[in-house]
């Protein structure tokens, strides 16, 4: 058993988490798995084990926008209003009155650069205190639910002022429609999925239940209890931002076509722009703040890679300087609310998930598990042939 193997396994024991699928891969190919504890109380984990990927969602849905922008039908400075009549009444949260929200129209449009870099004022509510208090007076359906209503805003600053994790990404499936024409259910699967043989990432997770994974959430003893939370069954709109389900070799996967700049096993998904646009920063000298948690049973504060700042390229999270011991400068991460995590090094030529199915997300526990894991990949790879150069 490598050490990578007794972390895992130990975490397990410990109750760090309810069980765990990880991998680690680089440009070539997996370079190590392991899996530890039940997926369901009844049934083991193993590598095809089916997730809630929810947020991991979001880079997908920045591969397909820049597929639009590399087929020309829009350009990352494009006004979203002037393809969706949707942005014609959304509007910025300027406080409150006696009459309640005061909300006004933007100054500025918002921009396909803003949905994907996180700029365009969109907020969720778990991380939102102005967010929060705005669906408590107005009885806004939380983004989650669907609801093409529940991601009309408003804002909570103009677009490119600020930077806020929100549903901008659930966008990207209107777009899709609009310009391509294909639902976007059947665009994702012929543009991404079946090009690089995400062969069990999917929006319906009907034809994999009995591979799904049991949601937990910790309670205060520390103990886990099941606790349910999915994307919405045939929904309204297919939110790029959350939607998805999938599997750890599946997303495995997609992180090596970005450490092959853009393509995978000879097919080719995004031009040399294209990869350009989803690995470095897109949103000029904006950067990502400490999310802080409004409902701590369901989330900690959010603070990826405390030690560097961090900016958003059109899809994915990326540190500025390098993490000693782990990764580079120009990594790209994200991760999903179940705590479904993963970083992307295309310096050092690795990429790695560590994937369950618990809350609260970012757990401090699990966060602290998942830096050691973090280093020991760096520490157990640094010397295989075509990985760390």
């Amino acid at each position: 058993m490598t050490e990578i193997d007794q972390l895992l396994s130990a975490a397990v024991e410990d109750k760090v988490i309810p069980f765990g699928v990880a991998m680690v891969t680089d440009r070539h190919g997996v370079l190590w798995s392991g899996v530890a504890g039940n997926r369901t109380p009844d049934v083991a984990a193993t590598t095809d084990t089916l997730f809630r990927i929810f947020s991991m969602s979001k880079a997908i849905g920045a591969v397909a926008a820049n597929i639009l922008i590399d087929k020309q039908l829009l350009t990352l400075d494009t006004p979203v209003v002037d393809i969706l009549d949707d942005f014609k009444n959304i509007q910025v949260l300027d406080g409150y009155g006696s009459n309640g929200p005061n909300l006004r129209d933007p100054r500025t449009p918002i921009t396909v650069r803003h949905l994907l870099t996180n700029s365009a004022g969109f907020a969720y509510p778990g991380w939102s205190d102005r967010q929060s208090t705005f669906a408590l007076l107005t009885d806004a359906p939380h983004p989650n639910s669907g609801l093409l209503d529940a991601i009309r805003g408003p804002l909570m600053f103009d677009p490119g002022e600020g930077m806020v994790y929100g549903y901008g990404f659930d966008w990207i499936g209107p777009l899709i429609e609009e310009l391509d024409g294909r639902r976007v259910v059947e665009f994702c699967q012929a543009e991404i999925f079946d090009p690089l043989g995400m062969i069990d990432t999917m929006f319906e997770p009907d034809r994999a239940i009995d591979r799904l994974a049991t949601g937990t959430l910790r309670t205060p003893d520390g103990s886990f209890t099941p606790f349910v939370v999915s994307p919405p069954a045939q929904p309204e709109v297919y939110g790029l931002g959350q939607a998805l389900y999938g599997t750890a070799p599946d997303y495995i996967r997609f992180l090596r076509f970005f450490l092959n700049k853009g393509e995978l096993d000879g097919r080719r998904l995004l031009s040399p722009e294209g990869f350009e646009r989803m690995t470095t920063p897109q949103a000029g000298s904006l950067t990502m703040p400490v999310m802080k948690t409004t409902a701590s049973v369901f989330s900690a504060d959010a603070n990826l890679c405390p030690e560097s700042s961090k900016t958003w390229t059109t899809g994915f999270l990326t540190n500025t300087s390098d993490l000693e011991g782990r990764r580079r400068a120009g990594s790209l991460t994200w991760a999903g609310f179940l705590n479904t995590h993963y970083w992307a090094d295309p310096t050092t030529g690795v990429a790695a998930v560590l994937m369950t199915q618990l809350l609260p997300f970012v757990d401090p526990e699990f966060m602290n598990l998942y830096d050691t894991f973090e280093r020991t990949v760096y520490k157990t790879f640094a010397h295989t042939p075509g990985a760390m150069t």
